[in-house]
């Protein structure tokens, strides 16, 4: 089946130094995408409840960006990446988040995201 780009954007009250360590450390990610993420030499291995998926860090923008690649997509086009800008108007940060997905799950997976963020946003205290 065919993927599509999701694009997503939240925005945040914080810093790039607070907010970039949850989006590509181990330590970071455990606060608020899984319930338990490991990591060995690039290859970052999530776990909620039974299920267990690992990734690799295909590449890090220091305080900018952290891009995934899922080891069990056979699709190795197909990625996920966290990327920080700040906003002209606001001075908000805003986190972008690119996900490639099953066209005839994007809005399932819109809501996953939606759901990944809130936690995220509760950790931050935003």
């Amino acid at each position: 089946m065919a993927k599509e780009i999701l694009e997503l954007e939240y925005h945040f009250n914080t810093s790039s130094k607070v907010l970039f360590p949850r989006l590509s450390t181990a330590i970071g990610l455990n606060e608020w995408f899984a319930d338990e993420v490991n990591e060995k030499d690039k290859i970052f291995t999530f776990r909620w409840d039974s299920e267990e998926r690992s990734a690799e860090l295909l590449a890090v923008k220091e305080g900018r960006s952290a891009r995934f690649h899922w080891l069990d997509d056979d699709d190795e086009e197909s990625y996920f990446e966290f990327t920080l800008s700040t906003t002209e108007l606001t001075d908000d940060l805003a986190l972008r988040i690119t996900d490639f997905v099953d066209a005839d799950e994007a809005s399932e997976m819109k809501e996953l995201w939606d759901a990944q963020i809130s936690d995220l946003k509760r950790v931050l205290g935003a």
